[in-house]
């Protein structure tokens, strides 16, 4: 077979070079035509859109032509010509075939639907599909698009732990890190685990969040943002929870509630924005096949200033509601935290636009938020989504060494756990605030799926570790 280098389909599919001989390697997704003439539907990850190779079967081995099934990876020389069928402008004419790889008739991803129960059973072979092939495409400009909001902007990318020794934050069940023997494990005289001979002599769990870590670099280098693994050990089987995802997590000295919810406002938008710029065909294809609002809720969030109001605003507009006769699932009161149909009531109903609420009750908010005056709330926020609910939670945090200090005690967070993080408090402490948003949880809202399992390559949920 002659040599010529290899052009990506998406470079092929964009050029207008007719006549040239070009390679091209795929996977083959369709085979269909006549005894004269096939047609092959290549692709190579690089587009949704495949590229169509034109077959005439009297100049190739019957042999050969018969290893050419779906699944099988080609290598094709030819001549690319303007495509007389609709839907794309090119085309290539087969001149030299090789085939790379056979497919066996067993290969599950036949030309069918298939459930996405089914696909999770086969997470090593799902990115092959078309649906997963633009999810795991957005996946990636989502995270170019995060890189490149906050480099932009003089943020510094900063890695925080994932092993660490405390649960800071009391954001969930961890998983534990240990290298002993757990058939023989060894106890001290109170009757306790002896962590003593473990890797790090101390009990260890895998981080829950970055930010406490974060937080530290901010009070040094002004503006970081981290973006890494997140592990919770909760056992929820939903389509909103993983145990293991990502999560990014910016933190800014001297920024104060209101630059946090602006900056926030900002940083989504400019995310949708690079979605609809750079992915639009696997957008409008994931639109088309399971969301038919997908593109319009894209829109709608970037071309509505975000309403922004409080708690106690926000519960007022709820309990109203409640009075004219919407039923909601859970309670409604001053002191609940809202469940996704009141967040999601407040966004798609009542103000029809996106929601920043702020001044949670201090009860039922982390121990770091920074108090307010009255006593009973603090300067939380929360970014509400239509659809989803909440997608980005954060706070002003407490820099006052006396006020974090009683909170923490008051909330039972040791401060033998939690030394460094004080020590901030009394070494040049200054305002700052941040917020976390689950990358997963982005993903949904961007791609219109409806499992969060099925927006990260490989889901780790309780019994499954599969792959």
């Amino acid at each position: 077979m002659e040599k010529i280098s290899r052009t990506k389909i998406i470079d092929l599919l964009a050029t207008e070079t007719f006549g040239a001989k070009v390679n091209v390697k795929g996977w083959v997704r369709t085979r269909r035509g006549s005894k004269q003439v096939n047609f092959i539907a290549l692709n190579d990850g690089s587009t949704i859109n495949n590229i169509q190779i034109v077959v005439d079967l009297a100049n190739f081995d019957e042999e050969m032509l018969k290893q050419i099934t779906t699944g099988a990876c080609l290598s094709v020389n030819g001549t690319l010509t303007e495509s007389v069928g609709s839907g794309q402008k090119a085309e290539v004419q087969a001149l030299e075939i090789e085939v790379l790889g056979t497919c066996d008739n067993t290969y599950p991803l036949q030309k069918k639907g298939h459930s996405m129960e089914f696909l999770r059973e086969i997470a090593h072979l799902r990115p092959r599909t078309n649906t997963f092939g633009a999810v795991f495409r957005i996946r990636h400009h989502m995270a170019m698009a995060i890189h490149r909001f906050f480099h932009e902007r003089g943020f510094f990318y900063f890695h925080t732990p994932i092993i660490t020794g405390s649960d800071c934050e009391g954001a969930g069940q961890m998983f534990q890190v240990t290298t002993m023997n757990l058939y023989d494990l060894k106890h001290d005289e109170t009757g306790a685990i002896d962590y003593s001979n473990d890797f790090f002599g101390k009990q260890t769990s895998l981080t829950v969040s970055g930010q406490l870590e974060g937080e530290l670099a901010a009070m040094a280098m002004g503006a970081i943002y981290t973006f890494g693994p997140t592990f919770r050990a909760e056992n929820s089987n939903t389509p909103r929870h993983l145990a293991e995802f990502w999560m990014i997590e910016p933190e800014v000295a001297f920024n104060e509630i209101e630059e946090n919810m602006q900056l926030a406002e900002d940083f989504i938008k400019y995310c949708l924005q690079w979605a609809l710029d750079n992915c639009l065909d696997d957008i409008q294809f994931l639109c088309n096949m399971f969301d038919k609002e997908l593109v319009d809720r894209l829109r709608f969030v970037l071309n509505n200033e975000f309403v922004r109001l409080t708690y106690t605003e926000g519960i007022k507009v709820l309990e109203e509601a409640v009075a004219n006769g919407h039923k909601f699932e859970f309670p409604i009161f001053w002191g609940a935290d809202l469940a996704s149909e009141h967040e999601r009531y407040l966004v798609e109903v009542h103000f029809k636009a996106p929601v920043i609420l702020t001044d949670y009750p201090k009860e039922i908010k982390s121990f770091y938020m920074k108090q307010n005056e009255d006593g009973k709330t603090v300067r939380a926020m929360d970014v509400l989504f239509p659809k989803i609910g909440e997608i980005i939670g954060g706070s002003q945090r407490e820099e006052n060494y006396e006020k974090l200090a009683r909170r923490a005690k008051e909330m039972g967070v040791p401060e033998k756990d939690i030394w460094w993080y004080m020590d901030t408090r009394r070494f040049g402490t200054a305002p700052h605030a941040g917020f976390g948003l689950g990358f997963e949880r982005l993903l949904l809202f961007v791609t219109g799926m409806s499992n969060i399992r099925d927006v990260i390559p490989f889901p780790r949920t309780p019994n499954n570790a599969e792959f």
